[in-house]
């Protein structure tokens, strides 16, 4: 059977092509499930290789594995009776805390394995700062920020924002400018009352991440901050990802950086 190799994407391009196509790529759920992976390398095929699901979503998933991919792959998945063709869409840096994870999107006219627990999973969020974590810690954060007025460092990042209103009916798509662990600032055509319940996905450093949060505040020159209150599960160490990324002094930022060398003479000897 040949199968038609589709253009290597980033998340949040499929995100958007999924949207015209009606399909919820939104639904992303957080779920281990146990796969035979295949490699196709040149038209040959690869021993088979167990791996696990990371998160499910409706075109994909984002799994863990201990071969090596990269970006245009193709690996066929089966779970089950059930197989599908994928390629993969995005690899984490073998660097980072995601090393070994890739996202890969099954190609059209391919059956995602793991239907059935989409059909019947529901996404779950947890709380952005932890039920669990101290009070005083969280006092001693208040007061950090009651002085800093942010509780984080704030990152330039550049991404896209696609916002829907909890409970009503408005959606706007923004411009991701900012962002830190609690929270971002949005520009967009449509700004939304403050204290209005939010739920996001952010799609940066091509990953795409959910959040429900509020709007804390907006400004005449169309940006809008939120603030984050939950965050999806299984989306935490993405986000600790890109705020990693950003956190890291990129190399072109030196790039227009003169160095001045001054030639050194020696000093002329001294007659004894």
């Amino acid at each position: 059977m040949r199968h038609e190799v589709i253009q290597p994407r980033r998340v949040g391009e499929a995100q958007d092509a999924a949207a015209q196509a009606g399909t919820p790529f939104e639904k992303l759920i957080h779920l281990a499930l146990p796969v035979r992976l295949t490699h196709m390398h040149n038209g040959g095929r690869g021993g088979p290789e167990l791996a696990c699901t990371y998160d499910i979503h409706p075109r994909g998933a984002r799994l863990l594995s201990c071969r090596d991919v990269k970006v245009g792959d193709l690996i066929t998945i089966e779970r089950g009776r059930n197989k599908s063709v994928c390629q993969v869409i995005w690899t984490a840096h073998p660097e980072s805390v995601l090393r070994g994870q890739f996202t890969v999107e099954c190609i059209e006219g391919s059956k995602i394995p793991w239907e059935e627990e989409l059909r019947h999973a529901q996404e779950q969020y947890l709380p952005v700062v932890p039920e669990g974590a101290n009070r005083m810690s969280r006092l001693s954060a208040a007061r950090v920020a009651g002085q800093n007025r942010r509780r984080r460092p704030r990152f330039e990042v550049e991404g896209g924002a696609d916002v829907t209103e909890i409970g009503g009916q408005s959606r706007v798509e923004g411009r991701l400018e900012q962002i830190s662990e609690y929270g971002c600032l949005i520009t967009t055509n449509g700004l939304l009352t403050p204290g209005t319940g939010l739920r996001l996905v952010l799609n940066m450093c091509d990953v795409s991440i959910a959040l429900r949060g509020h709007v804390k505040y907006t400004a005449e020159n169309r940006a809008m901050g939120v603030e984050f209150q939950e965050i999806r599960q299984g989306d935490r160490p993405l986000l600790d990802y890109v705020l990693n990324r950003l956190r890291k002094p990129r190399v072109e930022d030196f790039a227009d950086l003169e160095v001045i060398t001054e030639e050194m003479t020696a000093e002329p000897a001294v007659a004894g």
